[in-house]
């Protein structure tokens, strides 16, 4: 069976006034858009993380594999990028649900910079029940351009990024 990962991403303004479960810096770059192949560096508490991921077609659902990479590996991998790479300040947080609100403020100090979160769902039925609380903004998950995967490539290919003019 396919690990799929289900998730609903929306636009918000910046980073929600509740205590985060989680900080971190986060640093990926694209090896491949179609499909995405990924890596990913991710710095909380002094510990770095490594990680490679490919993930198929889809908005709400799609096919997506994680692997753990060693320190070595990751920086072979990054010497391979096409790219400049996206980098995250990056927070998590408790719904009242049981779900976790993952908020990122993407390439922070740049032109192209802008925040969203992301809600994953353990079904597509709990992704379409899912009601929002007020302080996420214009859900997008529908919208293939907002993935990160994208955005990597047009801020390469155009020097610029339009999502936080479409708030």
């Amino acid at each position: 069976m396919a690990n799929l990962e289900i998730e609903r991403k929306f636009l918000i303004d910046g980073f929600p006034e509740l205590e985060p479960l989680r900080c971190a810096e986060t640093e990926q770059g694209y090896l491949c858009h179609e499909p995405v192949v990924r890596i990913r560096r991710s710095s909380s508490g002094g510990v770095d993380k490594y990680k490679l991921c490919f993930k198929g077609k889809g908005t709400l659902v799609r096919t997506e594999m994680e692997m753990d990479l060693t320190a070595g590996q990751y920086a072979q991998l990054y010497d391979l990028l096409p790219e400049a790479t996206v980098k995250k300040e990056f927070r998590t947080y408790a719904l009242d649900n049981g779900l976790v609100l993952e908020c990122s403020h993407v390439d922070p100090g740049e032109p192209t910079s802008f925040f969203y979160a992301e809600v994953e769902f353990p079904s597509e039925e709990a992704a379409n029940a899912f009601v929002p609380p007020d302080f996420l903004g214009q859900d997008v998950t529908e919208d293939p351009s907002f993935t990160m995967s994208h955005y990597a490539k047009v801020k390469r290919e155009k020097g610029y990024w339009p999502w936080a003019a479409k708030k």
